[in-house]
């Protein structure tokens, strides 16, 4: 079992930066994959960034790529969401996400029914134009 606990989610003006972090505890091995996705009220899951644990390439979505970066502090188990020169689109709740198999790297680490992989609880993100 792995936990994911994320922070660091707010208010902010359109152009403004927020970091988001997720603190994950549990067995986690290197073919582990972290990522990030968001959920407006009324709109489809969207896939925003993720990485391996183990290091290595990010992945993003093109709607952030250039303005969001993915990053790890393995000593500290803790993975972060640099999200910069944000938009009024960007609002939504912000989800962190693991899986045990690597392979879903370029599906933002959400596994299919029947093997999700985990998420937390979410972070509400809000920007005003």
């Amino acid at each position: 079992q792995v936990q994911l606990v994320e922070s660091g989610g707010g208010s902010v003006h359109a152009g403004g930066s927020l970091r988001l972090s997720c603190v994950a505890s549990g067995y986690i091995y290197g073919s582990y994959c972290f990522g990030w996705f968001r959920q407006a009220p009324g709109k489809e899951r969207e896939g925003v960034a993720s990485i391996l644990a183990g290091g290595g390439s990010s992945y993003y979505s093109d709607s952030v790529k250039g303005r969001f970066t993915i990053s790890q502090d393995n000593a500290k188990n803790t993975l972060y969401l640099q999200m910069n020169s944000l938009k009024p689109e960007d609002t939504a709740m912000y989800y962190c996400a693991a899986h045990w198999d690597a392979v879903f790297w370029g599906r933002f680490c959400l596994g299919p029914p029947g093997s999700e992989g985990y998420r937390g609880q979410g972070t509400q993100v809000t920007v005003s134009s």
